[in-house]
């Protein structure tokens, strides 16, 4: 007797890394549901446990490597049937990676994420032998449809991917290695998945890719995404656009005229900078020097009134000179960014990086990070006490778990997961809402306040 699409089986999902990986997550889920597997949420008696893994960083891989390990410990109690690894850690490895942990079933590399379905099968039917262990694909000449997601975010907000891979070669970066070039998604496909996501009850989108300023040089010749925001803001029931991952080059006059006067685009804006020493700049291929950030910067709080930065550094690159820190602790005190993150340069093999002199302890990067971090909060804890009697726009994500009858939100200053939150007392919240909120104080980096009204 043939099963019903119901009775396929039970799976868990652990999703890891940035949110170009959770949209990934989200398609292969969407697949998997769609063709009649079952979704549970504790892995703990599942059929099967997929794991979508990160391999940017040796924290990340070790992060990915330790849940892998852990839904192992499960197969070998017999608590879980099979176990498959999917993602930019597979990706990165490849079939070393079943050296590494034997156990596991099947791999899938990032650009296999469609044949999910036909991996599971293959797992459920036992046909997982030693030659079809790994599944490994070229990048795709065309931009992969991000569409029929099962979304492992709130409903009310969601992650747009507009492109994929990166054609930047900084010498850090191993990602071009494990997601290819640049490819551009279709204006037209961007929107249409703008509006699906918006049916399904998303009001705030947050706008992703490698690069999101070099949105459409590839695939229509010139940079386009200034056009492709304005088309966004005209999708019924968007009313937050987020824009994260902004590389400074191709920052268009255009662009910032559209942030500028949009009704729906935060003035929040996330550019990653990674030093501001010319000669470090150099070395890692940036492309880009101190004098052209300063304008960019100058021009951005000129044009985009009350707008919130966030950027991120690296302390500690090869051959990052005691004075070429200070510059860069210089220049955090000086630029006061709203939000910045703090990384340790990781030596990543295979990257032009890991050749160059002047590799650096341990020790010294982690010094050098906390000197940044206790700077940066300084900065931001001074932002924060400066809110206090404004009123602001919060987006609810939930209640609050350590107080009754309160509810944990963001501002427009606040992107979900790596910024901060506001703890807000109102009756009649719910999350999703977008509430005016009074502030009436800060706690380190956190903000509280009390609903005025929502809409």
């Amino acid at each position: 007797m043939n099963k019903t699409p119901a009775q396929k089986g039970s799976f868990a999902f652990v999703s890891l890394g940035c949110p170009k990986n959770t949209v990934d997550s989200e398609r292969m889920l969407g697949k998997l549901v769609q063709d009649g597997y079952s979704l549970t949420a504790n892995p703990d008696g599942a059929d099967l446990v997929i794991i979508n893994t990160c391999g940017f960083i040796e924290p990340a891989r070790q992060e990915s490597l330790g849940v892998i390990r852990e839904m192992l410990a499960l197969k070998e109690q017999g608590k879980v049937k099979s176990v498959i690894v999917a993602g930019c850690l597979a990706e990165r490895k490849k079939e070393d990676l079943l050296l590494e942990v034997p156990q596991v079933d099947h791999i899938l590399g990032v650009h296999s994420r469609e044949e999910i379905v036909q991996v599971v099968n293959r797992t459920f039917a036992g046909r997982a032998n030693e030659e079809q262990r790994s599944l490994f694909r070229p990048a795709p000449v065309k931009a992969q449809e991000d569409t029929a997601r099962l979304r492992i975010t709130p409903r009310h907000y969601a992650y747009l991917k507009i492109s994929e891979g990166c054609d930047r070669l900084c010498t850090f970066c191993a990602i071009p290695s494990m997601r290819g070039k640049h490819i551009t998604k279709p204006m037209e496909e961007v929107v249409r998945e703008a509006k699906e996501l918006a049916m399904d009850g998303v009001r705030e989108l947050l706008i992703v890719a490698q690069d999101t300023t070099y949105y459409g040089l590839d695939l229509y010749g010139e940079t386009r995404l200034a056009e492709l925001l304005v088309e966004l803001e005209k999708v019924e029931g968007i009313e937050w656009i987020r824009l994260l991952y902004a590389y400074p080059i191709f920052f268009s006059n255009e662009l910032i005229e559209v942030m500028a006067r949009s009704k729906k685009i935060v003035p929040y804006l996330d550019m990653p900078l990674q030093h501001i020493n010319d000669r470090v700049l150099k070395r890692m291929q940036r492309r880009v020097r101190r004098p052209d950030i300063e304008s960019l910067l100058e021009t951005l709080r000129q044009k985009i009134p009350n707008l919130a930065m966030r950027t991120t550094f690296i302390t500690g690159f090869p051959g990052e000179t005691q004075e070429e820190f200070q510059e860069l602790l210089d220049f955090i005190r000086q630029a006061k960014f709203e939000r910045l993150g703090v990384f340790t340069y990781s030596l990543e093999p295979g990257t032009p990086a890991a050749r160059l002199d002047g590799h650096l302890s341990e020790e010294v990067k982690k010094e050098r990070q906390d000197t940044l971090m206790a700077a940066q909060q300084e900065v931001a804890f001074a932002w924060n006490q400066q809110q206090t009697g404004k009123e602001m726009e919060t987006i609810i994500d939930s209640a609050d778990p350590e107080i009754p009858g309160q509810f944990l939100g963001r501002t427009f200053a606040d992107a979900p997961d790596i910024d901060c939150t506001i703890r807000v007392k109102g009756k009649g919240v719910r999350p999703g809402d977008i509430v005016r909120v009074k502030i009436t104080g800060s706690d380190g980096y956190d903000l509280a306040g009390r609903v005025l009204s929502i809409r």
